[in-house]
């Protein structure tokens, strides 16, 4: 058999052709979205880039459905009315939220399946109503059914107004790990109704201020200094300094997406995700008995005071983070950092590997070199890391004996 020349054997033809698609993302705020006289969310659903008003569907995380029993009838009021309302195809439809409604994809099939049934197209929307965990299903659920339905965001958590609601992530966990599957969708619209967050549990309103206060490390010493002043009125959930905090917050998270050139995290870096390789592994390895929130908090902490043992942050400075930390109400310690495999190694330290798989590429972790200055690192030294667990566990035993009679 006579080989092919060897010009022949390799020849090659390519058509390349560079291009971009726009997108435009939009954060609004308001009160009592559902009111008759609130025109906010019908104009969103109903745009000059809409041919008509559509077909909506409605879901409603039960959390929230138990805390405002009125809701689900307001919101049919309110899509009942005006011709240029959209069509809600369905009573508003309550599925299970927290994490654990995340454990899986029963409850993406779930929604599949409501998008089937009642035809929701590609020019249709459906409104998610929730807290994080909702949204990131839903919005999951929306992004690959017919490839991509358009979807409205309304957070209904202090974290989820502040920042994992306004972003443009969807996922679900699996194998494991904290959001394995998922896709990058921004929504039609955020639409913040601080009306949703009166009747929230004090740990689901602490939880959006780990949040705000790790964005103003990375990001904005003067946010830092308000939040460090207006502790003791955050701490107490007072309504003026709690709406502000997530506006402030929301505005910060939304300017990161629009101007860091990499949106969909093409690159390695994840500043917005300051200390959270081990909030997500803490958040796994307790069965998600722990929220996200106070798992972001420990692991702020631990960052905060291992940037402090890498001789990047002056550790006066890390004791304010801390001392922040506390005086907002957030245990900095949990029995998961304890968790050791059968060689010894901490388990919590695997959370590094899992934060470098998400992404692929080089190990990429932020740290602090200034308060509202991040940087990013590529390696992180095990014993700096227990050395400031150490820290962690001197602070949490010296704090217990204080409050012990």
């Amino acid at each position: 058999m006579n080989e092919p020349a060897e010009a022949e054997q390799y020849e090659l033809s390519l058509y390349d052709h560079e291009f971009s698609v726009a997108y435009r993302h939009r954060v609004y705020f308001t009160r009592n979205a559902f009111d008759p006289g609130n025109p906010w969310l019908r104009d969103i659903l109903v745009g000059p880039e809409h041919a008509d008003a559509g077909r909506l569907l409605v879901t409603l995380d039960q959390g929230v459905a138990g805390s405002y029993p009125s809701l689900e009838e307001r919101i049919t009021t309110y899509f009942s009315e005006g011709a240029a309302t959209p069509r809600l195809v369905c009573p508003p439809v309550v599925l299970p939220g927290g994490e654990q409604a995340k454990s899986g994809w029963s409850q993406v099939s779930t929604v599949h399946e409501l998008i089937h049934r009642h035809r929701i197209c590609r020019h249709s929307h459906v409104l998610a109503i929730g807290g994080g965990a909702h949204l990131d299903v839903v919005g999951f659920a929306a992004a690959t059914a017919h490839r991509g339905v358009g979807h409205v965001r309304m957070p209904s958590t202090v974290l989820a107004q502040a920042d994992s609601g306004v972003g443009v992530k969807n996922g679900i966990n699996a194998f494991g790990q904290k959001n394995f599957v998922g896709s990058f969708a921004p929504p039609l619209a955020v639409l913040n109704d601080f009306a949703l967050l009166t009747a929230l549990p004090p740990t689901q309103k602490r939880g959006g201020l780990a949040e705000a206060v790790k964005i103003a490390l990375i990001r904005d010493r003067d946010f830092f200094e308000t939040i460090a002043t207006q502790a003791d009125a955050l701490a107490a959930f007072e309504p003026t300094a709690l709406e502000a905090l997530i506006v402030r917050c929301a505005r910060l998270h939304v300017q990161h997406i629009v101007s860091c050139g990499d949106p969909f995290e093409r690159g390695s870096a994840r500043p917005l995700d300051f200390g959270h390789w081990a909030a997500h592994k803490l958040e796994c390895l307790s069965g998600y008995r722990l929220g996200h929130g106070d798992a972001v908090a420990i692991g702020i902490a631990l960052d905060t005071l291992y940037s402090a043992r890498a001789g990047l942050l002056a550790p006066a400075d890390a004791g304010r983070v801390v001392g922040l930390l506390e005086r907002l109400g957030f245990p900095l310690w949990t029995p998961e950092l304890e968790l050791a495999e059968t060689d010894g190694r901490l388990s919590v330290l695997n959370g590094l590997n899992d934060f470098r798989e998400h992404l692929g590429g080089r190990l990429t972790v932020t740290l602090l070199r200034d308060l509202g200055h991040g940087i990013d690192v590529h390696e992180m030294n095990p014993e700096w890391i227990r050395e400031a667990l150490g820290d962690l566990a001197g602070r949490s035993g010296s704090k217990k004996q204080a409050e012990t009679p």
